[in-house]
């Protein structure tokens, strides 16, 4: 029997229709809201978090865009996906960079390494977050199946978003264009 389990990568206010936000993040909202309804298995969700000190950071001196400092609206759960994470009783992973090392930890120590472990990951940025936290489970889990659900997934722009989407089937992560 295999276990299922979908993370929902930073479907934040700032990176949908805040500092951040794009018309193809706006855009997936509906097919995520739909997806973690529907999906056959367990749920968590990352979110992006920044404090006062972002500018400080390597991230901040690179990017230097304030979004999802704790405690902004731009912080928050796009309002149907957190709703929608309430109803599945999702488990959150706050992250302060990309990828989640401590996800990946945990998880390891629910999840195993036989074969019959199966990761979707669906969320915002396709080409940063979402592809690094899928690397981070390849690691951790090589012989786990670990999928992207590109229709439910939004890049930086549309050439980063597909860029990383073949990144991730070089490295065996499986993308799918299905939305449900």
């Amino acid at each position: 029997m295999s276990r299922k389990l979908l993370i929902v990568v930073d479907m934040q206010k700032d990176f949908i229709d805040g500092s951040l936000g794009t018309a193809e993040a706006r855009a997936i909202v509906p097919a995520v809201v739909q997806k973690i309804l529907d999906f056959d298995g367990d749920v968590v969700y990352t979110m992006d978090t920044h404090g006062d000190d972002y500018f400080d950071t390597m991230e901040g001196k690179k990017l230097p865009v304030a979004h999802c400092v704790r405690g902004t609206e731009g912080w928050e759960l796009e309002p149907s996906v957190s709703d929608a994470l309430k109803k599945r009783g999702a488990r959150q992973f706050p992250k302060t960079t990309f990828g989640s090392l401590q996800m990946a930890r945990e998880l390891a120590e629910t999840f195993s390494d036989d074969g019959k472990t199966e990761f979707e990951l669906v969320g915002l940025c396709t080409d940063i977050c979402v592809v690094s936290n899928a690397l981070i489970l390849r690691a951790a889990f090589p012989n786990a199946v670990i999928r992207a659900d590109a229709g439910c997934c939004a890049g930086v722009t549309p050439d980063s978003h597909q860029a990383a989407l073949t990144t991730m089937q070089m490295c065996q992560i499986d993308v799918s264009d299905a939305v449900g």
